[in-house]
């Protein structure tokens, strides 16, 4: 297959597999490029250039194929490889449009692009309720886990003006206090437990550093230096793992970690992850 026509099927560059259900891993061949064109992006070190939302990136071909997809590190790309829409980019295109294109309805798109952004806050959230569900510690709230699961799963399946009615900052906070409880749970017999939650991080010095049960929840460890680290039974929803150095760390059971912040961060085959999880193709295979 040439580079250009390759295709972005099943999950997009670098992203890893994982063990939850395959309606929230992306399939880019069955949607419509819709993160290439619903999203902005500014030139930066994750993007060679400025791109407005609602605007379709120059590599976006007419197929809904990316012109340069085995390049895209190389090419000045790399957060292109490592976004998740953890789904909602086939659930828009193939139930909520029903296989619309908006390129064959162009009045569609801006609400199209509008629903792409609420859908994939809510495959999302769906993605922590799954991963919750398989955490043995938190099973005396499988029921609630459950309910929210499929409550939130009948919104995806909305017209699209119910979902663009959706209170998604209510919905979010409401099941976030369910996630506080698991994570209550499962980090309940690690002692001490350090709250590192929404903290600056950046380039942080950690090599080593015991991190077990710790809340950082939101924190910014961009470009920090974990190697060997122990974050094990952390929680890390949310944070921020850009080129962070995770080589030889030890992540086995932390909770609500994304394909997509394993792939921003720079690990190695001697790094450990949740069993959900599998390494990215782009990490060397040997550690270092």
């Amino acid at each position: 297959m040439s580079e250009k026509s390759a295709h972005r099927s099943d999950l997009p560059a670098d992203l890893p597999r994982t063990g939850l259900p395959e309606n929230l891993l992306a399939d880019c061949g069955r949607c419509f490029g819709l993160c290439c064109v619903a999203l902005p992006f500014s030139a930066s070190a994750d993007f060679a250039i400025d791109k407005p939302a609602g605007q379709p990136c120059p590599n976006l071909l007419a197929d809904s194929r990316c012109n340069i997809h085995q390049t895209l590190r190389t090419r000045g790309f790399p957060g292109c490889t490592v976004y998740d829409c953890f789904g909602a980019g086939q659930r828009v295109a193939q139930v909520t449009y029903q296989g619309q294109d908006w390129r064959q309805e162009p009045s569609t798109a801006t609400q199209m692009f509008e629903v792409f952004r609420v859908m994939r806050q809510l495959h999302e959230l769906l993605w922590y309720l799954a991963e919750a569900q398989t955490m043995p510690k938190a099973e005396p709230l499988n029921g609630d886990l459950q309910r929210t699961f499929d409550d939130t799963e009948l919104i995806t399946r909305s017209s699209a003006q119910a979902i663009l009615g959706l209170d998604v900052a209510a919905h979010r906070g409401a099941v976030n206090q369910l996630l506080l409880q698991v994570s209550a749970l499962v980090r309940a017999g690690v002692r001490p437990k350090k709250n590192h939650r929404g903290a600056d991080l950046i380039g942080a010095k950690l090599r080593g550093a015991d991190l077990r049960g710790a809340n950082l929840r939101g924190a910014y460890l961009i470009g920090a230096d974990l190697r060997g680290a122990d974050l094990r039974l952390a929680d890390l929803i949310g944070a921020d793992f850009r080129d962070a150095d995770i080589r030889g760390a030890d992540l086995t059971g932390s909770i609500f970690l994304t394909p997509s912040q394993i792939a921003a961060a720079r690990g190695d085959g001697a790094t450990m992850l949740p069993s959900v999880l599998t390494q990215p193709g782009h990490w060397p295979r040997s550690g270092k």
